[in-house]
């Protein structure tokens, strides 16, 4: 697997296990920092040597280092941001490699020395909301970097030697992330990110020691640097309003049921005993509208057994004003025999469908 990919992967897999938060696009101001591991690519530096003509390149080869990043960014709202960064990363010198174009070909012994890089980013980045909680985005840059190194070694002699230098290049860098919103904290998320920085060949001066004899040479060299970062880290957005909390499920309708004796509309004890229920209940619940249904059962007419249904609804709707709720919330209908609990033959008396119902809404 291509180094790159196999950091990406990595820098995903490191994201921390938390329970994600419903993801909103970034709108507005955030900062952001992180931090990891840096890989340097093995650089060569190449000089003008003392005899016209000649050169000599110092092959370098890096240590795994570590790196950094602050930035300050907009987000557009349509998963779009754009950010300045500022970044510093550093690795210490695994060897130093000394050729020259007569052939000369040394290693530095009982090397010590470091390169660092540290600059100025401009990154344009685009977030995917794929609804699945964890935010995976791209982006790339350009800006301007400063490369320093300094190694001291061990040549042939032996002569203590010590190679610095410093100069700057145009920059640029891919960016492959993914980000998980923290639900408790409005605005945070944690960012799992894979960086590929590099710059073009720097116009370094080097400076070249020879303590034994005394000697120090100051040539114009061409430096490169490429580097592969893995960076954790946070990012805040400013003023994001929490998720609204799901609105509640609406309560579901109440329903009592009024029973009466054979063709009357009279209210009996039990009957209003369950109408001051309903009418307590409806304060509680706060109900806006109170449904009261007459009916009847099929023993009589159905031209009487509606007027008998009705007859019972308005009792029942009475005895609930009279226990204090509003006539206004109530609404009065009569079903007469067609809407019977227990269907029946025509002239059956069923007590279930001599009935008045109380429905709270």
């Amino acid at each position: 697997m291509p180094f790159r990919k196999a950091l990406f992967a990595a820098s995903v897999l490191a994201l921390p296990l938390a329970a994600p938060a419903m993801a909103q696009p970034v709108e507005g101001v955030y900062v952001g920092a992180g931090a990891g591991l840096n890989y340097r690519q093995d650089d060569r530096a190449t000089f003008a040597c003392c005899v016209p003509g000649a050169t000599v390149s110092n092959d370098y080869r890096y240590d795994l280092g570590w790196g950094g990043s602050l930035s300050l960014g907009y987000g557009f709202g349509n998963g779009l941001r754009a950010e300045i960064e500022g970044s510093y990363r550093r690795n210490g010198l695994d060897r130093v490699r000394v050729r020259d174009s007569f052939g000369f070909n040394e290693l530095l012994g009982s090397l010590s020395g470091s390169g660092s890089t540290y600059g100025v980013m401009v990154n344009a980045l685009y977030d995917f909301d794929l609804g699945i909680g964890v935010v995976p985005y791209v982006g790339a840059g350009v800006g301007w970097m400063w490369n320093e190194f300094s190694v001291r070694g061990v040549a042939s002699g032996p002569t203590l030697v010590t190679v610095s230098g410093s100069g700057s290049n145009f920059a640029y860098q891919e960016i492959l992330g993914a980000a998980l919103p923290i639900a408790e904290v409005p605005g945070l998320a944690l960012t799992a990110e894979y960086r590929f920085l590099g710059t073009l060949g720097t116009d370094s001066r080097l400076r070249i020691s020879f303590p034994i004899p005394p000697d120090e040479t100051r040539r114009g060299g061409d430096v490169s640097a490429m580097h592969h970062s893995l960076f954790l880290g946070i990012r805040y957005a400013f003023g994001v309003a929490p998720a609204p909390a799901p609105a509640a499920a609406p309560e579901p309708a109440r329903t009592y049921l009024v029973f009466f004796d054979w063709d009357r509309d009279t209210l009996t004890d039990r009957a209003r005993q369950i109408i001051a229920d309903a009418a307590a209940a409806s304060r509680r619940v706060q109900s806006t509208r109170i449904e009261v249904s007459g009916h009847a059962d099929r023993s009589g007419s159905p031209q009487y057994n509606q007027g008998l249904s009705l007859r019972r609804a308005n009792n029942v709707a009475a005895e609930l004003v009279r226990l204090g709720v509003p006539r206004n919330e109530i609404v009065i209908q009569a079903f007469g025999e067609t809407r019977p609990l227990v269907p029946t033959a025509d002239g059956v008396r069923e007590p279930q469908n001599r009935r008045v119902e109380i429905v709270l809404r």
